[in-house]
């Protein structure tokens, strides 16, 4: 198969590869950038794992092709912080113990970083809405909640 250079910015860096048109973007990220903070759950957009900021807005990367990415910015969970300077959003998940095997949280993190900074002072129900998209299997969605509600505080 003929293969399709592509351009594009990964977490403020540009970046060009050959790809092949059928490849997932989220095979890309993992993969070929080696960025493996972006998980694959379901692999069919439901479970929300693979959230990225696609041009400053959260997509589902196992519902994009590669290709799709070219001349687009993306960040993923590694744009956020680091362990020594963690992002707020991190340094709240952190605190308020809002993960548990963390397989999920990169997604919800990419998930809420553009939302919260649209909705600085959230009800309850207004952080469980903007969740929806977003499945865990592990921690009942309170300490998130939690979490998501000491950023306003």
């Amino acid at each position: 198969m003929e293969k399709i250079e592509i351009t594009t910015t990964i977490n403020g860096n540009q970046v060009t590869k050959s790809v092949e048109p059928r490849l997932l973007l989220t095979d890309f990220i993992r993969h070929d950038l080696r960025l493996t903070g972006t998980h694959v759950g379901c692999e069919h957009g439901v479970c929300g794992a693979c959230t990225i900021l696609l041009n400053g807005a959260p997509v589902r990367a196992c519902l994009m092709l590669a290709v799709q990415a070219n001349g687009q910015s993306i960040e993923t969970v590694e744009s956020l912080g680091t362990p020594d300077n963690m992002h707020p959003l991190q340094t709240a998940f952190h605190e308020a113990h809002a993960l548990q095997c963390g397989y999920c949280t990169p997604g919800i993190l990419m998930t809420l970083k553009p939302w919260v900074e649209e909705n600085p002072n959230p009800t309850e129900s207004e952080i469980r809405e903007a969740l929806s998209g977003n499945l865990c299997r592990c921690t009942g969605y309170q300490h998130i909640v939690d979490a998501v509600k000491s950023l306003s505080s």
